[in-house]
């Protein structure tokens, strides 16, 4: 599947920032949503961060308490995005995707189908085979859930994304009910496929443009800036 774009996509750039030390959650938002209103402003590019996050439980708006289990284990915040609760940490890879529906379509569940493609084409390279389930969001292999996704989506730029488990310790996720299902979780680790995060990173890249539309891409920044 190939995200909509409007002609003048074409010549627009998405910068790559790619963090090689975990980034403190709240730090991380703060970055986000100031990079994302100079997006809406036309002040900056649009921009896909890769990062991992210290442990933490995120509860997005339709999180339901009684599936945090373990609310001592790790700090957990509230987040805007949509989803319920889910789990970050090392060895996960965290793609915020900072892009503007308002040159691309202005669909939000088509944004979302284009996240879980672009999971779907980034395992594919990698030697997993992932796919949807009907009525879940995020991609599985077999009944184990391997990508979550979580967006939000303020004046037409989306913000958060996607965290694909490459080697996370997956006893971490027994502190919550992720996304709400009592399906089990898996990783690249778990699967035995390929665990070099510079390679996942290189496969990320790669199927980008095949689902979101082929545009420049900028080089990297190691330091983010709003």
């Amino acid at each position: 599947m190939t995200f909509i774009q409007s002609p003048a996509m074409s010549a627009s750039r998405v910068e790559w920032i790619i963090d090689h030390t975990p980034v403190r959650y709240d730090e991380a938002v703060a970055v986000m949503e100031a990079r994302a209103s100079a997006i809406a402003l036309g002040e900056a590019a649009e921009c896909v961060w890769l990062l991992e996050h210290p442990p933490l439980y995120t509860a997005g708006t339709s999180a339901d308490p009684a599936e945090l289990i373990a609310p001592e284990r790790f700090p957990v915040f509230k987040t805007g995005r949509g989803g319920r609760f889910t789990y970050h940490g090392p060895g996960q890879r965290v793609a915020y995707v900072m892009l503007d529906l308002s040159r691309r379509g202005r669909d939000v569940r088509a944004f979302v189908q284009a996240l879980e493609a672009w999971m779907i084409a980034t395992l594919g390279r990698l030697g997993v085979e992932g796919e949807r389930r009907d009525g879940q969001i995020g991609v599985f292999v077999g009944e184990a859930k391997i990508a979550s996704i979580g967006v939000r989506v303020r004046r037409w730029v989306t913000m958060h994304g996607v965290s694909l488990n490459v080697a996370p310790d997956l006893e971490h996720f027994s502190g919550i009910m992720p996304c709400g299902l009592s399906s089990p979780v898996t990783s690249l680790a778990a699967l035995g496929a390929k665990t070099d995060m510079a390679l996942v990173d290189a496969a990320l890249r790669e199927t980008f443009d095949g689902v979101f539309g082929r545009k420049s891409v900028s080089a990297n920044d190691p330091s983010p800036s709003p």
